[in-house]
């Protein structure tokens, strides 16, 4: 692991290197880890950053910002049925992160390693910026071409998305202070649970796949985008939690903020008929929910308690 100089010599041997014990990192004393893939395997890569202020705030849990760091890695390797098996950590730092910051991110990094089932290989640390930016690299398998991509959906496939939309969106606004603070919504905002188990089982059931990561609807349309379909949403099916219904409400502007809030990590995804999603929630261990169809055509369209609703201006976070 590279940049082992003043601070980071010791955050390094002794935080970190704890926590790669797999001998593909080799003790973190080399600049790079040496990994012999499973034979007969494709390798899928991800990389996503978490930058200070955008994507987490001064007052989140450094442990939970570790947790949430590799759980959105991972979710991208689930929405493409890859298992994944290392991941390599660039960490840059300001002033705001002291050793007590340190240390809480490392121990949160490690219980996600732990429950994740997932080994640090290495990577790079450095300080002195202005803002903390950290960035993950993730590495998983599969079969050779069991990769599910998003421009597989076709006429006549059902939309399904897994758990529930929009608590994440609401958790952020408790973390901000606008909205008064539940724990299970802060929860699902700061350690997203990325559906690893799901991705596995839709290899070869689902025609289209990808993560909900900025709202349903933009991703959804980005969806339709790359399958050159037309997607339509049932506003009524899409799953809302109990809490999220208590505080958005239960009609056509409430679910909309919902569908049009980031961060929920779940996986949005398309499959032909006869496709079992009882079977699929059974065994990837979250509830698997029909929110709408596929069909010729271009674009997105909704549906709400009274027929056919325009899009939002706002579909969702973009960059």
């Amino acid at each position: 692991m590279a940049g082992a100089r003043g601070f980071e010599r010791g955050f390094i041997a002794d935080v970190l290197a704890p926590l790669a014990s797999d001998p593909v990192a080799r003790g973190l004393t080399d600049d790079a880890a040496v990994w012999t893939p499973p034979l007969g395997r494709d390798l899928v890569f991800t990389h996503d950053v978490l930058a200070a202020g955008v994507h987490f705030l001064g007052q989140d849990p450094p442990g939970d910002i570790a947790w949430k760091l590799l759980a959105v890695n991972l979710s991208d390797l689930a929405a493409m049925a890859a298992q994944p098996v290392g991941v390599l950590m660039g960490l840059g730092l300001s002033a705001a992160q002291d050793e007590a910051w340190r240390a809480d991110f490392a121990a949160g990094l490690g219980r996600a390693l732990v429950h994740f089932g997932v080994a640090l290989w290495g990577g790079d640390t450095v300080t002195g910026l202005d803002r903390a930016v950290i960035g993950l690299t993730a590495i998983g398998t599969l079969l050779p071409g069991a990769a599910t991509g998003r421009d597989g959906a076709r006429p006549g496939d059902g939309l399904y998305v897994s758990g529930t939309i929009g608590d994440a969106g609401l958790g952020l606004a408790m973390a901000q202070g606008t909205l008064k603070a539940e724990t299970a919504l802060l929860k699902r905002y700061r350690l997203p649970m990325p559906r690893v188990a799901l991705g596995r089982v839709l290899a070869g059931c689902a025609t289209a796949c990808m993560d909900v990561s900025d709202g349903l609807l933009i991703d959804a349309q980005r969806l339709a985008a790359a399958s050159g379909v037309a997607i339509e949403i049932d506003l009524a099916a899409m799953p809302v939690s109990d809490a999220a219904r208590r505080i958005a409400g239960d009609d056509d502007a409430g679910r909309l903020r919902l569908a049009t809030s980031g961060d929920d990590y779940e996986l949005l995804f398309t499959a032909p008929p006869g496709f079992d999603a009882d079977a699929a929630a059974l065994s990837g261990k979250v509830a698997v929910t029909r929110i709408g169809t596929v069909s010729a055509g271009m674009g997105l369209h909704l549906t709400g308690q009274a027929g056919p609703i325009a899009l939002p201006a706002r579909l969702g976070w973009e960059h």
